[in-house]
């Protein structure tokens, strides 16, 4: 597959990975892939990332059911980073139940929370 050749993986297999959501642009998570993550991602038509803590594939939402559909894939000009547009399937993408995993703003030396909690991550992952 040379598109996998394309990519310039990190010393562990693995390249980070943007997810943009399609509709709002907000970027939702900063996560990695492996080949074997990249594949699946446009296999199934649904995000899967790498979880470098389990050391599995992860599908995004396979607990929460807040899945990333595949819109678009995008390699950088260097080839070292993904972006993936995705259509965010219900309005949360961070395990904290925020829609955003960059919700925290930089502001005069301190970090200001900017998203609310959708859902308590309690009850998301009970």
């Amino acid at each position: 597959m040379s598109y996998l050749n394309e990519v310039k993986w990190d010393k562990n297999g693995l390249v980070p990975a943007v997810s943009q959501d399609c509709t709002s642009g907000k970027v939702l998570t900063l996560a990695w892939m492996n080949e074997d993550a990249l594949k699946a991602t446009i296999d199934e038509g649904r995000v899967v990332y790498w979880s470098r803590s389990r050391k599995s594939l992860w599908r995004k939402g396979e607990q929460s059911g807040f899945i990333q559909k595949l819109r678009e894939l995008r390699l950088d000009c260097d080839g070292d980073s993904i972006l993936l547009i995705v259509e965010q399937i219900e309005p949360i993408a961070c395990h904290t139940g925020r829609a955003t995993c960059f919700y925290k703003l930089y502001q005069a030396g301190s970090w200001l929370i900017t998203e609310p909690v959708i859902k308590d991550s309690a009850d998301i992952y009970s």
